[in-house]
C-alpha cells in the first residue's frame, strides 16, 4: 500500500497537546486535516466499489445489520462516499464569541423542521453547568453551617448580655433613680450589642481580606488560576450590617428584661 501509485504523502505540520498544568482538554483525539484532503478523499472514494455497494444496500455491508437513513448516511460518510459532514467542532476563543455562535445557531434553527435543524452540544456550557452545580451544592452546605453558627452566636450574645444585666443590676437601679425610662435602659444595652456586632463584623472582614492573598497564591499554584478569591465591598458592607442586626436581636430580650427591673429592688442588689 505504501508504494501504490495512488498513495498520497502527508506532512505533519503541528502537534497539539494539552498544557501540562491543565488536567483536561476539549480537543478531540486523532488527526486533524484540511478540507482539501477531505475533498480529495471524497473524490477518490465516491465511485469505489464499497461505497456503491453500501449506497445500494439498506444493511451495513460490513456487519449485515439493518440501518435507517441517518445511520446509512453516517456509514457512507465514514467510507468516504458523502461529503456532508456528520459533525463540526467549533472552538471559540472566549465565552462571548461562544455565545454569539450559539445565538446564530438558535436563529438558524428557529422555524425549521426538526430534521433540518442543527443539533449542537455546548461542551463548555455543559462543563460550566456541572461545575456550577457542584459549587452550588458546596455553597448550600457552607450556608447551612453559617446559619447554624449565626443561631449559636445569637444565643451566646443573649447569654452574655443577660450576664451583663445581672452584673449591672445596681447600675440599672441608679439610672432609673436618676430618671431613666425603660426605653432608655433598653437603648443602652442595644447600643452595646450594636457596637459589639459592628466591631466583630469589621474584624471578620479584615481577617477575610487578609486571607485572600495566601489563598490566591495557593490556588494559583494548584490550579493555575489567579484571582479566584475576592472580597466584594458590597458584600463586606452587607456582612457588617447583618452582624450588627443579629447582635441587636440577640441582646434585645435581655435588654428588655433589664428595662423592666424595679429601681428600688435593683438598688438593694449587691
Amino acid at each position: 500500500m505504501a508504494n501504490a501509485k495512488d498513495t498520497k504523502t502527508l506532512k505533519v505540520v503541528g502537534i497539539l497537546r494539552v498544557k501540562s498544568k491543565n488536567s483536561d482538554g476539549l480537543l478531540s483525539n486523532g488527526i486533524a486535516y484540511s478540507d482539501q484532503l477531505t475533498k480529495s478523499v471524497y473524490e477518490d472514494n465516491k465511485d469505489s466499489d464499497i461505497v456503491k455497494a453500501q449506497a445500494a444496500s439498506k444493511k451495513n455491508i460490513m456487519t449485515g445489520e439493518t440501518m435507517d437513513a441517518s445511520t446509512k448516511n453516517q456509514m457512507l460518510t465514514m467510507l468516504g462516499g458523502s461529503e456532508t459532514p456528520s459533525t463540526i467542532q467549533i472552538y471559540p476563543s472566549n465565552f462571548k464569541k461562544k455565545d454569539r455562535v450559539l445565538d446564530y445557531l438558535d436563529k438558524y434553527n428557529d422555524g425549521k423542521k426538526k430534521a433540518d435543524q442543527i443539533v449542537y452540544t455546548d461542551m463548555a456550557g455543559s462543563i460550566s453547568k456541572l461545575t456550577g452545580g457542584m459549587m452550588d451544592a458546596i455553597t448550600y452546605v457552607l450556608v447551612a453551617f453559617a446559619g447554624i453558627s449565626l443561631v449559636t452566636s445569637m444565643i451566646m450574645i443573649a447569654i452574655i448580655t443577660y450576664t451583663s444585666v445581672i452584673e449591672r443590676t445596681k447600675e440599672i437601679g441608679v439610672l432609673k433613680a436618676l430618671g431613666a425610662r425603660k426605653k432608655d435602659i433598653t437603648r443602652v444595652f442595644d447600643a452595646e450589642t450594636a457596637i459589639l456586632g459592628i466591631g466583630s463584623g469589621l474584624f471578620g472582614i479584615v481577617v477575610a481580606w487578609l486571607c485572600i492573598f495566601p489563598i490566591n497564591v495557593v490556588l494559583e499554584k494548584m490550579t493555575g488560576l489567579s484571582g479566584v478569591s475576592q472580597l466584594n465591598p458590597v458584600h463586606a458592607i452587607l456582612l457588617v450590617i447583618v452582624s450588627a442586626v443579629l447582635t441587636i436581636l440577640g441582646g434585645h430580650i435581655p435588654a428588655r428584661m433589664a428595662a423592666k427591673k424595679d429601681a428600688a429592688i435593683a438598688l438593694r442588689t449587691e
